[in-house]
C-alpha cells in the first residue's frame, strides 16, 4: 500500500528525553507519538532526510545496522546515552541512489556513517519499538531548493513500495528567535505563507518553493535552509496537495509538521 511522504519537526537537540516543567515540547512529542496510527499500513522501510546532514551530492547510509551519532553539545550525560537500534536497509540506500542518479543527480551510498539526532530523536519518540528499517539522506550542500524538490520527484516511486519518505527539519529554525517576542509574528507569516504554498497542485508548490525566499520573513525563519530543505524533499515526493498536520507556538515561533499523500 503507498505510504505518504511527511515532514516532521525534530525539536531541539534531545528535548523529548529531558526534563520539561513548562511542557514546551510536550505538543510535539504528541504529534510524533500519533504518526504510526496516522499511517495506511506499518511501512516496510522508511528514508528520512536530515537537515543535520549536508553533503556534496545526494548521501544515504548503506550500513546494516547504523550507530548513532549524538551530535548535540552540552546537553545531560543521559542524553549520550540514548539508544535506537533500528536496522539499516542497504538494498533501499542502494536503490535510492540509483533514482537518484537516473534523474540527473549525484548520489551515493555511505556504508560507514550512522544516523544523527536528526533522525534518532524522532524516531524513538514516535516508533519506540525500533522495528523498521531505516535509511537516512543528506541534504545537498549547495542548499538549491529546486534540486531537492528534484529528488522528491525522483523518489516517489519509493512510496508505492510501502517505504515511508519523511523530512526531518524545522518549519522554523532561527537560533537567535527562539524563545523571542519578536520571532511570534514572523515566523507566523512565513507559516502561512508555507502552508498555503504547500496545498497547490504540485507543479504550482514547486515553482512557490523554488522561491521560498521571496515569502514574508523567509529569511527571519531561515537564515540557512538546511532545516526547510527536507520539506522540500518531502513536497517533491507527492502531487497532491500538502496538508498542515501538526501548528503549534513553540518557544514563542510557530512550528508545523505537513503530510502528502
Amino acid at each position: 500500500m503507498q505510504q505518504p511522504s511527511v515532514f516532521i519537526p525534530h525539536g531541539g537537540g534531545p528535548c523529548f528525553f529531558m526534563d520539561d516543567p513548562q511542557d514546551v515540547w510536550g505538543g510535539m512529542a504528541a504529534f510524533l507519538r500519533a504518526l504510526p496510527e496516522s499511517l495506511p499500513e506499518k511501512p516496510r522501510a522508511m528514508l528520512i532526510v536530515s537537515g543535520h546532514w549536508e553533503t556534496d551530492g545526494f548521501a544515504l547510509t548503506g550500513a546494516a545496522q547504523p550507530s548513532l551519532i549524538y551530535d548535540y553539545y552540552n546537553f545531560p550525560a543521559h542524553t549520550y546515552r540514548l539508544r535506537y537500534d533500528a536496522p539499516g536497509a542497504p538494498e533501499l540506500a542502494a536503490q535510492a541512489a540509483t533514482l537518484l542518479r537516473d534523474a540527473g543527480l549525484a548520489a551515493l551510498v555511505d556504508p560507514e556513517r550512522g544516523l544523527d539526532h536528526g533522525v534518532f530523536v524522532p524516531l524513538k519518540v514516535a516508533l519506540p519499538d525500533a522495528d523498521i528499517p531505516v535509511v537516512e539522506m543528506s541534504v545537498e550542500r549547495n542548499l538549491d531548493p529546486a534540486l531537492h524538490i528534484a529528488a522528491g520527484r525522483a523518489l516517489s516511486v519509493l512510496r508505492e513500495d510501502g517505504v515511508l519518505i519523511l523530512g526531518s527539519g524545522m518549519s522554523f529554525h532561527n537560533m537567535r528567535g527562539y524563545g523571542d517576542p519578536r520571532f511570534t509574528q514572523p515566523s507566523e507569516a512565513f507559516d502561512s505563507w508555507l502552508t498555503a504554498a504547500l496545498a497547490r497542485p504540485g507543479p504550482e508548490r514547486a515553482e512557490a518553493l523554488a522561491s521560498w525566499e521571496d515569502a514574508p520573513a523567509a529569511r527571519l525563519s531561515h537564515p540557512r535552509a538546511e532545516h526547510l530543505l527536507p520539506l522540500m524533499v518531502a513536497a517533491g515526493a507527492a502531487e497532491g496537495a500538502g496538508q498542515r498536520v501538526y501548528s503549534q507556538e513553540v518557544l514563542n515561533t510557530r512550528i508545523s509538521g505537513f503530510r502528502f499523500d
